[in-house]
């Protein structure tokens, strides 16, 4: 029999939950606050959306969700990251897979893939309101339907809370859905930034400021437990506080617990030689500039911005000649390029964050369909439950995958 459905909120699982809500044959309506459906996708993946993570099979999705990861289980089992691909295949938009498995629209677009949700929705029928809802309707353990901001009453016989968490409020993620779930009676575990920019002790980040590094390689220590809890290979960015790009995102979403001075990053700015290879490349420079200042010699192996950084982390004066360089110092030398640290000091805020670490708690929702334990026909999906991964389009299978479940169970 057909239903009544009311999702809030038109971001990923949003419009999933509400196109496959109608499929089903319900009468659905999507309340959004924009004016567009899609903003949070619009910019994921630097504008081009890692739409998700070509990893066929649930435990390796689940191992790329560090917090409440066997809670997708179901999810995932019934919507895979195949499925998602063939999803957007099927709605005319043809994928690519790149480095790490990470699945992107051939035309780079985020775009096609907002059209296509878009399309999705429409095609099935689902209604639109622009409007903001400020809270749930209940009554006997039951939610009825939402009140909006102009004080109208929505009533519906389900309704499905999609509203995102606190990253980019600049696209509607403002925490709506936190006070619809406490509203409700659910707990809703402390929300922290995730995939998130680092600030650092170090001063020399803001010498090196604007420095992207590419090719380098990273590893993460934990000093309470002394160990390492990440490593990689790829680019990050020197910025006035610490640290960001796309290693560095990554990183953030392995140091739990964070306290201040609790994490060191160890950047290896030479991954493709090792200590005594490195150490055979400084002494044939220094054969051939020897009476060059050691900065010259840095320049020509280093990028200009983290030069001088380089020399004094070294211990080496700034007027010492090549020639004049210590077997010591030179040792000095190969460790720093090899081992620039970092101590992380704290996040960046949470508003620019990529995704919010933290929301509804996965005890008081049904795993087969997202539905709430504590109040009959209500729903949450997507960024807004107390799930989050690694970057790589995890986060959006995530969204893709219990969006899904909640429609699904309409």
């Amino acid at each position: 029999m057909s239903k009544k459905v009311i999702v809030v909120g038109a971001g990923a699982a949003g419009l999933m939950a509400a196109g496959t809500a109608a499929k089903n044959g319900n009468d659905v309506v999507l309340f959004e606050r924009n004016d567009k459906v899609g903003r949070k996708i619009m910019i994921t993946g630097k504008g081009r959306c890692n739409v998700t993570n070509a990893t066929f099979d649930t435990k390796g999705l689940i191992d790329n969700v560090p917090r409440n990861g066997r809670f997708l289980y179901s999810a995932f089992s019934e919507f895979s990251a195949r499925d998602t691909m063939d999803f957007f295949e099927e709605l005319g938009v043809p994928l690519k897979v790149e480095r790490g498995n990470r699945v992107f629209p051939v035309s780079d677009k985020a775009v096609d893939i907002v059209d296509a949700l878009n399309k999705f929705v429409t095609v099935n029928g689902v209604k639109r309101k622009t409007s903001r809802v400020k809270s749930l309707m209940i009554s006997d353990g039951e939610v009825r339907g939402v009140k909006t901001e102009d004080g109208l009453i929505h009533y519906a016989d389900a309704v499905i809370v999609t509203t995102g968490g606190l990253s980019y409020p600049k696209t509607g993620s403002t925490g709506d859905g936190y006070a619809f779930a406490k509203q409700a009676g659910h707990t809703v575990t402390a929300c922290l930034p995730s995939l998130v920019a680092l600030e650092c002790r170090e001063g020399f980040c803001g010498e090196a400021m604007g420095l992207s590094l590419r090719n380098c390689a990273l590893k993460v220590t934990d000093t309470k437990t002394g160990k390492q809890v990440y490593s990689d290979f790829g680019e990050m960015l020197f910025t006035h506080f610490g640290v960001s790009g796309p290693m560095i995102l990554s990183a953030s979403a392995h140091m739990r617990n964070m306290e201040p001075c609790r994490y060191e990053i160890y950047v290896d700015m030479k991954p493709a030689l090792d200590d005594e290879k490195l150490d055979a490349r400084i002494l044939r420079e220094m054969s051939e500039n020897s009476n060059k200042a050691v900065s010259n010699l840095v320049g020509l192996l280093l990028p200009r911005a983290i030069i001088n950084p380089v020399v004094r982390l070294s211990g080496i004066k700034n007027s010492t000649k090549c020639n004049q360089l210590t077997k010591e110092e030179r040792k000095r030398l190969v460790h720093t390029i090899k081992n620039l640290k970092l101590t992380v000091l704290r996040f960046r805020p949470i508003s620019e964050a990529v995704i919010t670490s933290g929301g509804v708690d996965v005890n008081e929702l049904s795993p087969k369909t997202m539905e709430s334990k504590l109040c009959r026909n209500l729903y949450f999906a997507g960024e807004v439950v107390d799930v989050d991964a690694y970057t790589g389009g995890f986060n959006l299978q995530i969204a893709f995958s219990t969006g899904f479940a909640a429609g699904n169970a309409q």
